[in-house]
């Protein structure tokens, strides 16, 4: 392995531990055959290597879902899986059908997709006895979908690295939640992941998505920093500069001054003129 790919590979696997590590659990893989699959197969080669290393005792399941699309080689995952020695099920669902009888013809399908697929995937880790489910989101994609949520859903929401589902049922983990998407493709690229185009569907991916994609590459263009920056602020959220009320009890705010006050450091220069028959009285501060 290239000195630059070891170093890569390192960093990978220190933001992996990040999120995995915590107790004896069993993990279920999600392992995607889209152009996205890149992501998900580096998830898996890395949680395989730190699984050999790690303080905790975990066991990996990887998961894929057939979804009955016409022309899917379906031989092409499994035969990866059986050369890396791993359990692995496949999910045999025809949400294709479903989906095309659901979704207008030029339509994108992603959504309704994403849904049918995650039902199945989180009955099926019940099933099985998994207890943490393992998605090959990144850094970049977490960022992108804060700014989906804000401009075309109203609200400040993102991925977490890690969720308890809605029914508190499952927990899913992001293990590449804080890799860079470069970073997965330099390393996919060198271990030439069996990685099948996402055309089966005869879909385009989601348009707002492109959209949110490309104002933030132009984004760091100007500033290659921008995407950690706003990272980092999503783990530095401050309710009650932001409005929203849920978070943040406005309306019971109250003063407290039974305490001295803490002198500014202008005071000394500070005069102030009274005028108008209704003015307040002025009471002199202490200083």
């Amino acid at each position: 392995m290239p000195i630059c790919v070891g170093k890569l590979f390192l960093i990978l696997l220190l933001y992996n531990g990040k999120i995995v590590l915590s107790s004896k659990f069993i993990v279920l893989i999600v392992i995607s055959y889209r152009i996205q699959g890149k992501d998900s197969y580096t998830m898996l080669d890395i949680l395989m290597n730190l699984q050999k290393s790690a303080p905790v005792r975990f066991e990996l399941v990887a998961v894929n879902m057939d979804q009955k699309q016409p022309g899917f080689p379906e031989h092409v995952l499994p035969e990866y899986l059986d050369g890396l020695g791993i359990e692995y099920y496949i999910v045999n669902r025809d949400t294709y059908s479903i989906v095309k009888e659901k979704i207008p013809e030029g339509k994108t399908t992603c959504g309704l997709c994403s849904r049918l697929r995650r039902g199945t995937l989180y009955g099926f880790a019940e099933q099985i006895g998994a207890n943490k489910i393992a998605l090959g989101h990144h850094k970049d994609d977490m960022v992108q979908t804060l700014f989906l949520n804000m401009f075309y859903g109203s609200r400040m929401a993102a991925m977490p690295p890690k969720l308890l589902s809605d029914d508190k049922r499952n927990i899913i983990i992001r293990p590449l939640a804080y890799c860079r998407e470069a970073d997965i493709e330099k390393f996919s690229a060198y271990k030439q992941f069996p990685i099948i185009p996402c055309n089966l569907c005869g879909s385009q991916e989601n348009l707002q998505r492109q959209n949110i994609r490309k104002m933030l590459l132009d984004w760091e263009k100007q500033d290659g920093s921008r995407i950690e920056k706003i990272f980092s602020s999503m783990q530095n959220i401050a309710p009650s500069q932001l409005a929203d009320t849920a978070l943040f009890d406005f309306a019971n705010l109250d003063i407290d001054r039974s305490l001295d006050r803490e002198p500014h450091p202008f005071d000394a220069s500070q005069t102030v003129d009274v005028g108008g028959p209704t003015a307040l009285p002025f009471v002199e501060l202490k200083r």
